[in-house]
């Protein structure tokens, strides 16, 4: 899958995540705004709680608005095997038994799993300590990612 897909899909999927927080965060306003939510007595809670609730869906929401925007206007760069790795790359990394990995180097939403017809890439961040090892580190280097070395065996 080629790094202009991957990004494209990445955009599909927080679309479509923006779509069902923003549902939900209207859902909980109005629930904790609702007549019915009212306090009863000093002790009842509900609307407070509802309103955390949609508050924090609401922040959420907008975190995804922002990474939206990152991806939008993301210009993906070209790798070669002397080429250190930054944002934007896809890095194939193989572990001691010749299990390889695929990562793609992006500004937000690390940990997002990407579909490819071999199978997965795994979005990771510059923040993310294996995108903080990663960065500057060329094909050959060897990484490592908690107790497992891996190998970069690939990056484009």
């Amino acid at each position: 899958m080629s790094k202009e897909l991957i990004i494209k899909e990445i955009i599909r999927i927080l679309s479509a995540n923006l779509t069902v927080l923003s549902t939900a965060s209207r859902a909980s306003h109005a629930a904790a705004t609702h007549a019915e939510c009212l306090p009863d007595n000093k002790y009842d809670t509900t609307a407070l709680e509802a309103s955390y609730i949609a508050q924090g869906q609401a922040n959420r929401a907008q975190e995804i608005r922002i990474a939206l925007e990152c991806y939008r206007t993301l210009t993906p760069h070209d790798f070669d095997d002397e080429t250190p790795i930054r944002l934007t790359a896809l890095v194939d990394l193989a572990d001691a038994g010749g299990d390889v990995r695929r990562f793609f180097l992006g500004p937000q939403s690390g940990g997002m799993k990407i579909g490819d017809e071999g199978g997965e890439v795994v979005v990771i961040t510059p923040g993310s300590p294996l995108g903080r090892s990663l960065l500057g580190l060329r094909c050959g280097d060897e990484v490592k990612a908690g107790a497992v070395s891996f190998t970069i065996v690939a990056i484009c």
